[in-house]
């Protein structure tokens, strides 16, 4: 019965003969029903489509960000997926995303994560923090780019983890391993060994990402103590290419608890809808990498050029024993000496495997999961 009456639905009014209309009269709990289901499917297509904001008014909405960043005693950054996609690093939700994409039944393709590097927004939260701007960031990416910015530890907090970092958290503090690879390559969630020793209490090492489904108990480089702090002090929160799908579920990043004169001002930046929209002092809808060069711009402040030499990954990067050179087969972070040689030898390359295991694993097989059940 609800098929037909869906097909009657599609038709246009005029075109419903009198059986048809006295088929939905006599229907009406399955009418409304199938009603609400069509109105519920057209929101989340219209929440799922990326908006951009006319030259002119990016630059109005720009120069009222500015003027609040001045403004502020305390500016916390939020940032997610999009502010790496400009390093060819995919988002999740977008409409080349992970999880778009595995959505529509196609298959995700692997990114050579060495390649990537900071971006201009990347480059932008370093100086703005060095001009002591900025108090605070709270990433969800994995990618490892805000710390290759430069950006102090300690005004860092990567909630989901770093995949350049594998922790022996069997001893006491817990040791960290910062190499020049991605070191996921053989975990996945509720399994975090990486395969690797400690060489101090031959544990096993394990990764630091925190998978959909998991809670992070790692105190570095999740650093959930410092995004707490900041943003129970912040009177400034800007919020940067996340959907904040995932995180407007932690309560303590939000301050909801107060009073809605007594919370930070909310700026988002984001091409899509997030649940936080309305919450917003102001919604930008625009590409991180656009709307932060005119934020910089507004400041009177030069963005900085990302340069392989003063990486701080290759300084803090610990090397494999001679007997864990083999460990893995995840492509390394090419040293400044060996930038050249690299780039003479780099050939164009086509569409890489299916992506298995690490930290893109959980959402694939999550995905493919939820297209089978459909």
């Amino acid at each position: 019965m609800g098929t037909e009456i869906s097909k009657i639905l599609q038709k246009c009014e005029s075109e419903w003969t009198e059986e048809e209309r006295s088929m939905l009269q006599a229907h009406q709990d399955t009418v409304q029903e199938l009603s609400r289901r069509q109105n519920r499917r057209h929101l989340l297509k219209r929440k799922q489509e990326e908006m951009f904001d006319d030259a002119e008014n990016l630059k109005t909405k720009v120069k009222q960000l500015a003027e609040a960043v001045q403004r502020a005693k305390h500016l916390v950054i939020y940032t997610g997926a999009g502010i790496s996609t400009a390093a060819s690093i995919p988002d999740y939700r977008g409409p080349n995303g992970v999880w778009t994409q595995l959505q529509k039944g196609r298959s995700v393709s692997t990114s050579d994560l060495s390649q990537a590097e900071p971006t201009l927004t990347h480059m932008s939260i370093w100086m703005l923090h060095k001009m002591k701007m900025v108090q605070h960031v709270v990433s969800q990416n994995c990618d490892g780019l805000h710390l290759r910015s430069g950006l102090p530890r300690h005004a860092l907090s990567e909630l989901h983890g770093n995949m350049f970092i594998e922790v022996c958290d069997s001893c006491s503090p817990p040791r960290e391993f910062i190499r020049l690879f991605d070191v996921t390559e053989r975990t996945a969630l509720h399994r975090h060994g990486t395969g690797r020793s400690c060489p101090h209490c031959r544990a096993e090492l394990r990764d630091t990402i925190v998978h959909f489904g998991e809670r992070g108990t790692l105190e570095q480089p999740l650093n959930w103590k410092g995004a707490a702090e900041a943003a129970q002090r912040a009177d400034l929160i800007l919020c940067l290419g996340s959907s904040l799908k995932v995180l407007k579920k932690y309560s303590c990043l939000w301050c909801m608890n107060r009073p809605a004169s007594k919370r930070p001002k909310l700026y988002i930046v984001n091409l899509q809808w997030t649940p936080k929209d309305n919450l917003a002092t102001l919604k930008i809808h625009g590409k991180c990498d656009a709307v932060m060069a005119l934020l910089m711009e507004e400041l009177a402040l030069a963005v900085p050029v990302y340069s392989r030499l003063q990486d701080p990954i290759f300084s803090l990067a610990k090397p494999l024993s001679p007997q864990e050179q083999k460990s893995h087969s995840r492509k390394e972070i090419a040293p400044p000496s060996a930038l050249e040689e690299v780039s003479q030898s780099a050939a164009p390359q086509g569409e890489g495997p299916a992506v298995q295991g690490g930290w893109f694993g959980r959402g694939y097989s999550k995905g493919r999961r939820k297209k089978k059940s459909s």
